[in-house]
């Protein structure tokens, strides 16, 4: 019996050495963490139980029957955060360059599976360039297993991607099929194409970085909603996240202990607002002063910045965040923008996390350039989002909301549940200066006349109070009040239930 045991132990030490110490070496010298010792941090101490440590590549062709190593350069598994189970895949990149065969991806699919299965989240961690040549078509189809078990699981289990390496060709495409993707910086880039053969087809000359950076990711295309110094903060940062979010589509958001009262108030968010309308404020401020003890998890931070998606508790439950960001281009929406709020959106509203939203908006960023981008379609599908969203909705309208952006943002037209505004809010079809001019053209030679109608618009149009006498302001509320207030109305609303129209699926304006 003992000599079992002990050549059981010894296929353990194997498996566990991955491609070798030198090869390990080279992992540690790039920055990077093993696939195994990214798992340790993850996960609670001595929680991770693993799946298929000793399966091997079948493959015969190209001599590769003569180079086996156990686990096939991913490592699977489950485990827990903070107490909470969590299924997980870690590509090895000691091993095959943590490429893809057809086992490998049958490792990612059984673990893919049994999450589906146990009704909890999944967590990739990326590091390998790309599809087994040696395998071809073989693993080509595992791919494709994979990706159908992404669109699968979509909706139904939170799926988090982390790209800690290489990430190239085929295996850029489960991610992008994920619910979130971050990244490291300098360590990591995602690109469908190389530098090398972007230069043979189209004669440019670009590095990975350039090409698939964190840096270009995370701020520039907004396929990353992250980007992390390297693998510790990026892993500590994932188990934060988790925190926030639902096991699953049904299970309803985590409660934590919080030693905050929701009937605190802050008198600081009275002189919040400038007094001049054209005076940017930062809204995560306010965002920050309403949260459970500060603590707000900002999604795509970096990318279209000029609206704020996040993760906050109120009285210890997880809530969605959306908020125009009057730092940046006045918060005006841009396509940008919109494409942003309504994944975010969409995402609260499939795994039923309460929406608040907080306005300051001047309308739609007007020109050439966001037209021929499709601006229209892409305003279309944050209209979209928050019209079908079925979650608790409460929007806060801090200032300006103007024109059709007015109805987008979480309106009560679209949806909106409660909605409250402060008294410095402005709810217009424009602003009064462009509106004057277009109303009383004819007196635009006549600076006393303009004045004049400037101020009669002010005072008509310019305040919550219009609004509120037709009922589409539930009520006018004090800025200190605001954490308070919302946290009641969420409470209120926690048992919301809508029955939407039968049908296959939506059209949604992609």
């Amino acid at each position: 019996m003992k000599d079992i045991l002990d050549r059981l132990e010894q296929r353990r030490t194997e498996a566990r050495a991955g491609g070798g110490d030198k090869r390990i070496e080279a992992q540690h010298k790039r920055g990077k963490l093993t696939a195994r010792e990214r798992i340790e941090l993850l996960l609670d101490k001595g929680s991770f139980e693993e799946f298929d440590m000793f399966v091997e590549h079948r493959s015969t062709d190209f001599g590769m029957e003569k180079s086996k190593i156990p686990g096939d350069g991913v490592v699977t598994g489950w485990g827990t955060v903070n107490g909470r189970t969590v299924y997980l895949f870690s590509k090895d990149f000691t091993v095959f360059g943590g490429s893809l065969s057809e086992t490998h991806a049958q490792k990612i699919m059984k673990v893919q599976d049994m999450a589906m299965k146990a009704r909890a989240p999944i967590i990739g961690l990326f590091d390998a360039g790309g599809a087994r040549i040696q395998e071809g078509v073989a693993a080509l189809g595992g791919y494709g297993e994979v990706f159908k078990r992404n669109v699968l699981a979509s909706g139904v289990i939170p799926q988090i991607s982390v790209i800690m390496g290489p990430c190239a060709g085929g295996d850029v495409y489960s991610p992008a099929m994920t619910d979130f993707i971050f990244m490291v910086r300098d360590t990591s880039y995602m690109f469908v194409t190389g530098p090398d053969v972007v230069k043979t087809v189209t004669n440019e000359v670009v590095t990975a970085e350039e090409l698939g950076g964190a840096s270009v990711h995370s701020a520039k295309s907004g396929v990353a909603d992250g980007a992390f110094e390297n693998d510790v903060e990026a892993l500590l940062q994932m188990r934060r996240l988790i925190d926030f979010l639902p096991a699953n589509n049904e299970s309803g958001v985590p409660e934590w202990p919080t030693a905050q009262s929701v009937e605190d108030i802050d008198e600081s968010l009275d002189t919040l607002v400038p007094d001049n309308p054209n005076k940017p404020y930062d809204i995560k401020e306010l965002i920050q002063k309403v949260v459970d003890e500060g603590d707000f998890f900002e999604i795509a931070g970096a990318y279209a910045k000029n609206i704020v998606t996040g993760f906050g508790r109120i009285a210890g439950r997880t809530v969605g965040f959306v908020a125009n960001q009057p730092l940046v281009l006045a918060g005006v929406l841009d396509s940008d923008a919109s494409r942003k709020g309504a994944r975010f959106v969409r995402f609260c509203d499939a795994f039923n996390i309460p929406i608040v939203t907080f306005v300051d908006v001047p309308g739609f960023l007007p020109g050439t350039a966001q037209e021929y981008n499709g601006l229209i379609k892409h305003g279309a599908k944050l209209l979209f989002a928050y019209s079908q969203a079925t979650v608790p909705l409460v929007t806060v309208i801090t200032r300006k909301a103007f024109g059709g952006a007015y109805d987008v943002m979480a309106s009560k037209h679209v949806g909106g549940d409660v909605n409250y505004a402060w008294p410095t809010a402005q709810i217009a079809v424009m602003g009064a200066k462009g509106a004057v001019e277009i109303i009383f053209r004819t007196d635009i030679g006549d600076p006393e006349k303009i004045a004049a109608r400037t101020k009669e618009y002010e005072d008509r149009f310019l305040s919550p109070f219009v609004a509120a006498e037709r009922g589409y302001i539930d009520d006018v509320i004090m800025p200190h009040s605001t954490r308070k207030r919302i946290a009641r109305a969420l409470a209120m609303l926690k048992d919301k239930h809508v029955e939407m129209p039968r049908r296959k699926h939506d059209n949604l304006p992609v």
